[in-house]
């Protein structure tokens, strides 16, 4: 049985026994997402998140990043991943098909300060949820997402399951139940991308993981067999170019999926479906000096699907911005850079940005599979008004093909965590989270994400 096996692996994988490469991207993904995550506690989503949460009135217990607030780890996670999200800057799982870490990092730091939790074990269950993704998402195929359903919640639920299920020490009849709770939760839905809704569905992920985990282990039951059988949790959402359950579940932990395929890193704060169309323009507007003035019509070619999550053509707003390759070419051309500055109101309404649209033109590259976004590969023109650039780019920003250095990733961290904590702060919080795999537990570490003004 598909549930009993991944339940077996889960509950009974000694941490020993993982990798040290895998720990080693594991805490990487913590970098990255604690990072944007505390610069995203400054968006309107975010404060409205946690507005929520102080609202709800449960002993504190549990700290919400980048503010003095506490509340009960279920609803801390929840402002905690709405935070993480609310920038789209946070990494990208191919396996799992979505921002997983926006969801996972949430639930194993937030659940692992109330637990006592070393950091080893918030590591190890972060690994271990993100297997649970790739199974779920590879087996969902590309084609889930093109169904409607956001796969960063939809897989997430039962990623952040499982992880707060390690923490919590459940057995594997215990995770049974867990994963069978959480998936008669899941939802949400790619319309509402470029609205505060999308970053809802990483807190949502994070929170629902941790009360599913929480209420298994007080002995609530559910369907013990989610993944098996007729009318399955796979089935029921998995589209026709997923893989077969059996096939995927052989895999598990060989390779670990933080090793292959990794998270992707994002460079830029959008939507990271555009991510290798950013990358090809910004080398061809360095190797032919192209700027806004002399250009007369980019058109950007896509693969099916490839650009499912670009739902905005026509921007107005800073969310709409980050998920419109039209306004994100012509930021690019205008200022030459894309920053969390960028896609503000103020930014996407300006009359030489929303003019500059109007010249950006998707084409549909004829195909029979469905492509996620991340795969595949785009075809860029540029017509200047004395030339004509074109480009097919297959690789993608941040993937292990065209990867982000160590430095760079310590320099977003430090650029993101500056808005929020001061400079011997953020260094600070950088150290710890460094060294995150030999303390004893989290509490300290999460606590340094709290601004001392």
């Amino acid at each position: 049985m598909i549930t009993e096996r991944l339940a077996n692996f889960v509950a009974n994988q000694s941490a020993g026994e993982i990798p040290d490469d895998v720990y080693d991207a594991a805490r990487d993904a913590v970098i990255d997402t604690l990072g944007v995550a505390l610069a995203g506690s400054r968006e309107p989503v975010a404060e409205l998140a946690m507005e929520w949460v102080g609202e709800i009135g449960a002993a504190p217990s549990a700290t919400v990043w980048g503010s003095t607030l506490s509340s009960h780890s279920s609803e801390a996670a929840f402002a905690n991943g709405v935070s993480a999200h609310a920038l789209d800057f946070d990494d990208s799982n191919p396996g799992g098909r979505g921002h997983i870490s926006a969801c996972l990092v949430p639930t194993v730091l937030t659940f692992g300060e109330v637990t006592g939790a070393s950091g080893q074990d918030v590591l190890a269950a972060y690994a271990l949820g993100m297997e649970t993704a790739d199974l779920v998402g590879r087996v969902f195929g590309s084609g889930h997402k093109g169904l409607g359903w956001h796969p960063t919640v939809t897989v997430g639920m039962l990623a952040t399951t499982t992880a707060a299920g390690r923490l919590a020490g459940l057995d594997a009849d215990q995770l049974a139940h867990a994963w069978g709770n959480a998936a008669s939760q899941v939802a949400g839905l790619v319309r509402n991308f470029g609205t505060m809704t999308k970053s809802f569905h990483a807190g949502r992920a994070a929170q629902t993981g941790i009360v599913a985990a929480s209420l298994a282990k007080k002995g609530f039951t559910a369907d013990k067999a989610i993944f098996d059988n007729s009318g399955n949790f796979l089935d029921m959402y998995g589209a026709d170019d997923g893989k077969p359950v059996g096939e995927v579940i052989e895999t598990l932990g060989d390779p670990w999926n933080l090793i292959s395929p990794g998270n992707n890193v994002k460079r830029w704060p959008c939507c990271y479906s555009a991510h290798r169309t950013i990358a090809a323009v910004f080398e061809l507007m360095e190797k032919h000096e192209i700027t806004a003035d002399n250009v007369t019509d980019v058109s950007i070619g896509f693969l099916p699907g490839g650009d499912a999550s670009l739902i905005c053509t026509e921007a107005n707003t800073g969310l709409e911005g980050k998920f419109s390759v039209e306004y994100i070419v012509a930021a690019m051309l205008l200022d030459g850079a894309l920053r969390m500055a960028t896609f503000t109101d103020a930014m996407v309404q300006r009359p030489e940005a929303q003019s500059l649209m109007k010249q950006v033109r998707r084409i549909h590259i004829p195909d029979e599979k469905y492509y996620s976004g991340i795969d595949g590969y785009n075809d860029i023109t540029v017509t200047t008004k004395s030339d004509k650039y074109e480009v097919r780019e297959d690789r993608i920003s941040g993937s292990r093909a065209w990867p982000v250095s160590d430095k760079e990733r310590d320099a977003k961290f430090t650029d993101c965590a500056s808005t929020i904590l001061d400079e011997r702060e953020a260094a600070a919080l950088l150290d710890q989270i460094k060294a995150i795999r030999s303390a004893d537990d989290v509490r300290a570490l999460v606590k340094a994400t709290i601004p001392s003004a």
